[in-house]
């Protein structure tokens, strides 16, 4: 599948900003293949499964945005924008060992195909060649953000682990887990975008703050698909979550808000070892009652207007026009 057909294939009509940007999508996807290779065949043959199960590209097409927004006058965004799908990728594969996932993007996932041990290393090479393209960059502010980046990553995916199964979790810590985990590097590619463009400090932390609090709306939207989305559309099998022992938002929100009678029966259907499909049915149509979906929706959009208000000291440009519709994008996506 080529770019463009990916990009119209997987984009809600209303959006044509990805349209608008095929040129930049078709050149992220150059640069992506350009360096898929490795003398070792298994990695070459993982890492192409991986990177053509029909990802958007949103965070390395917002380095190259932000970049431009910043007023970047050279070629060099497209190459450096892979780290952050490179980065991306590793995450994923690292993840769908740690759940036993079956499904990515609505695809058997690679440790399926390959096994956790060959997909964990593979993780670590994709991990490996994103730092490596990242010192060539000659940048050492951005190799320092981005190394701070992934160390909070890691430190999220440990967060996350801990609180497997915590039915006590606060919405604060677990807010902590999704900057730390999803939001922060979404963050890192459009500061580094702004740092290649030499912005100046006001610029560069706006364009932090928009890619972080767009972030946490990302993984709150993710969040909210998991209990009202379907398998087709989202790409994997909705209730995964609480199947995994992942407490999200909405029903965070619902044992934080429901009485004492819907609280322990809740907790009942969680820790339940019988049919999870009825218990899964049961935990949504609580989670509704007590507005978990529509809190978590509310809460999404929250941060879209702080991410919004942060690009405010920026003049209008097709540019900018951009980065607000992908905002928009975030709230309404299925996938």
């Amino acid at each position: 599948m080529s770019p463009k057909s990916t990009a119209k294939d997987l984009t809600p009509p209303q959006y044509s900003f990805f349209g608008q940007l095929d040129d930049d999508l078709q050149r992220i996807e150059e640069e992506i293949k350009k360096n898929l290779h490795s003398s070792v065949p298994l990695i070459a043959l993982v890492t192409r499964y991986i990177m053509r199960s029909g990802g958007k590209r949103l965070r390395p097409l917002m380095m190259v945005l932000a970049s431009r927004l910043s007023n970047y006058q050279g070629d060099y965004q497209y190459a450096l924008s892979i780290v952050f799908e490179y980065l991306h990728a590793a995450t994923l594969l690292h993840d769908d060992v740690v759940d036993n996932a079956e499904l990515r993007r609505g695809r058997p996932s690679a440790n399926t195909l390959w096994g956790n041990a060959a997909v964990v290393l593979v993780g670590d090479f994709l991990l490996a060649t994103s730092f490596l393209l990242t010192v060539m960059s000659g940048n050492l502010e951005i190799l320092q953000v981005l190394s701070e980046t992934t160390t909070s990553m890691a430190e999220g995916e440990v967060l996350q682990l801990i609180n497997s199964d915590n039915l006590e979790i606060s919405e604060q810590d677990y807010i902590e887990v999704i900057t730390r985990k999803t939001a922060i590097l979404i963050s890192a590619a459009c500061q580094i975008g702004a740092i290649l463009g030499e912005a100046d400090e006001e610029q560069e932390e706006a364009m932090r703050r928009f890619g972080l609090n767009l972030g946490i709306a990302f993984q709150l939207r993710d969040d909210f698909l998991d209990y009202a989305g379907s398998e087709e559309e989202f790409g994997k099998p909705v209730g995964k979550d609480l199947q995994e022992g992942k407490i999200t938002l909405p029903l965070i929100h619902t044992l934080q808000s429901s009485n004492e009678a819907d609280r322990q029966r809740l907790v009942e259907l969680i820790t339940s070892e019988g049919n999870y499909e009825k218990a899964f049915a049961e935990v949504k149509t609580i989670i509704q009652q007590y507005q978990g979906l529509d809190y978590t929706d509310q809460l999404a959009s929250n941060y879209i207007a702080a991410a919004k208000s942060a690009l405010s000291i920026f003049p209008p440009s097709p540019t900018l026009e951009s980065f607000l519709e992908i905002a928009d994008y975030t709230l309404t996506r299925r996938t």
